[in-house]
């Protein structure tokens, strides 16, 4: 999908080539993905903003397809790890291996050193192998025996987990879950989208390989050449860091966020790096959408994926069987009476 450019306001106004650059990522990740615009928008999110994104959804939502395609639209390094019970952290991270030549100990790098790494099916692994991307995270560094190493710029983590198959799966803990910037939902294409991702799927045919013949799949049409550059993306996120952001728009932010914290349903609430993620959320979403300015619908709809994550019910709350997304559409229909009454006032 693309979306058309805005001529902006007050002189704040997106640059185009950036925009050219997001909208033909976009269209190359629709050549191969039917529908997911939401999920498309919600990666180049995370993307722009050096935050990490969370998918639930189950199997066969072609979470792996997307990423693939996004690495490969942007000439990124592209890693894929499948979590297990018996992953182990130096699986991830890698380890010091003793030279029998040299009789010296070498590092041998895992796969976390890449630019878009896609950690599928998270929560199947064990917590000491979770925290393990805990530093990765947070401070874009790895430390393997005594020596600490930087990752690759930019660093991407985009994990997946099954939200329905719970045998054998660890829940991620409220310190894991903070350190990703947004958490989204997907959902079932529409009848439509599923018939043409058949109809689609139908015309790979099949391809000759090694004497013999494989069934095409989805990945093998991905074209290798990108839509941009390093340089390309460097420049989106430099666009998106110069949204223009009003004074008006960080109190409702606020507002939102301290919401959470004296709510009568909630236990946990949303900690300081929900406001900052929303409003770096926000700022990329307008550059997505061709402006140069953040508008109160950024915040509506980013609120779910931003907050929801962050915050746990009490137990009276979770006995009434209310859920987390009730409890954040009362607190943002308050925050919208707040905001008319201050209206009403001022006129």
């Amino acid at each position: 999908m693309t979306l058309p450019a805005d001529d902006g306001a007050n002189g704040h106004a997106a640059p185009t080539p950036t925009v050219t650059f997001l909208n033909g990522v976009r269209q190359r990740i629709g050549t191969v993905v039917v529908g997911q615009d939401v999920v498309v928008e919600r990666i180049l999110i995370a993307l722009l903003t050096s935050g990490h994104l969370l998918l639930e959804g189950v199997p066969g939502l072609a979470k792996t397809l997307l990423v693939s395609c996004l690495a490969k639209s942007i000439h990124l390094q592209f890693a894929r790890i499948q979590f297990t019970i018996d992953l182990l952290p130096s699986d991830i991270l890698g380890s010091e291996i003793l030279d029998q030549k040299t009789h010296d100990f070498r590092v041998n790098k895992g796969p976390v050193f890449t630019n878009l790494l896609l950690a599928d099916e998270i929560n199947r692994a064990a917590p000491k192998v979770q925290s393990a991307l805990l530093e990765a995270m947070q401070e874009r560094k790895v430390t393997i025996g005594k020596e600490a190493f930087k990752l690759p710029s930019p660093f991407l983590v985009i994990a997946t987990q099954n939200p329905v198959e719970q045998a054998g799966t660890f829940e991620l803990p409220e310190a894991q879950l903070d350190r990703f910037m947004l958490r989204h939902r997907l959902v079932y294409p529409t009848v439509d989208e599923e018939k043409e991702i058949l109809r689609r799927n139908m015309a790979l045919g099949v391809k000759r390989e090694g004497g013999g013949a494989v069934a095409r799949t989805e990945f093998d049409v991905l074209a290798d050449e990108p839509v941009g550059t390093i340089d390309d993306l460097v420049a989106a996120m430099e666009a998106a860091a110069d949204v223009y952001v009003s004074d008006t728009f960080v109190e409702h932010v606020i507002d939102a966020v301290t919401r959470t914290r004296s709510h009568p349903d909630v236990e946990l609430g949303a900690s300081p790096r929900a406001g900052i993620a929303l409003i770096k959320a926000a700022k990329a979403r307008a550059l997505i959408r061709g402006r140069g300015y953040v508008v109160p619908d950024d915040l509506y709809a980013l609120a779910p994926d931003v907050i929801l994550h962050r915050v746990r019910l009490n137990y009276e709350a979770l006995a009434d069987g209310k859920r987390g997304d009730d409890v954040l559409q009362d607190i943002l229909h308050d925050l919208t009476r707040g905001k008319r009454r201050k209206e009403e006032l001022v006129r």
